[in-house]
């Protein structure tokens, strides 16, 4: 399996630190490009932020049109019909950047994962399941896939990683009440979840992003 193709930016010369951010669908690794600079990270050590771009795949949900996705939506419920093969291919592809990661000295408990929508799936996808410690998984307006397979998947050097998990009022693509459910679930289940929630549709709002900015800072400077 190839290594997915990805943006990077250093917000310094020698980063000790990286986060991977999964963009949502139809988009790419640019989408949160922009994101970085607004946020205050002072403090922070050097980090690596790596936006990697999904494979092109139809998608059954936009009439198979081919485009940029984690995994395919077969219907509007997005828990009732899961692509359980995309979910777990895309996790491995996430897990070979963090591998590349560590490759390049950085150790898995200064590695965030963080992801919008599609890309939130994911981030819940494979952080939960990832076999060592990460620092924090980083998720916006999105939702917890395959949850049955959570309890026998999960990795118990994860059971302790805080989640932060944020979502817009009026989203109409991934209605709040999903997001809520996967908080609740994942907080039944032992897992430090803080939430956030904003007056905002499927979408990113400044608030958010200081709040981003300060969960950043709080996971790679304690």
């Amino acid at each position: 399996m190839s290594l997915l193709e990805s943006v990077e930016i250093t917000t310094g010369d020698h980063p000790t630190a990286a986060v991977i951010w999964m963009h949502g669908l139809g988009a790419d690794g640019r989408d949160f490009v922009p994101i970085v600079g607004e946020l205050d990270l002072s403090g922070c050590p050097d980090i690596r932020f790596i936006f990697p771009h999904a494979e092109m795949i139809p998608v059954t949900i936009n009439n198979g049109y081919v485009m940029r996705a984690w995994y395919d939506i077969l219907g509007m419920d997005l828990v009732k019909r899961e692509d359980e093969a995309g979910l777990r291919k895309s996790q491995q592809q996430i897990e070979q950047l963090i591998t590349r990661e560590i490759e390049r000295d950085i150790p898995t408990d200064r590695i965030i994962l963080a992801g919008f929508s599609q890309g939130c799936a994911m981030t819940l996808q494979t952080g939960l399941r990832y076999p060592k410690k990460l620092a924090g998984l980083l998720c916006l307006s999105g939702y917890l896939p395959l949850a049955d397979s959570v309890p026998a998947e999960r990795s118990e050097a994860n059971s302790s990683t805080p989640v932060f998990m944020a979502h817009g009022r009026a989203d109409t693509v991934v209605h709040i009440h999903r997001a809520e459910a996967s908080r609740d679930y994942l907080k039944n289940l032992g897992y430090a979840v803080q939430w956030k929630d904003y007056p905002m549709q499927h979408s990113v709002c400044e608030e958010e992003i200081d709040d981003i900015g300060l969960v950043i800072k709080e996971w790679l400077t304690t």
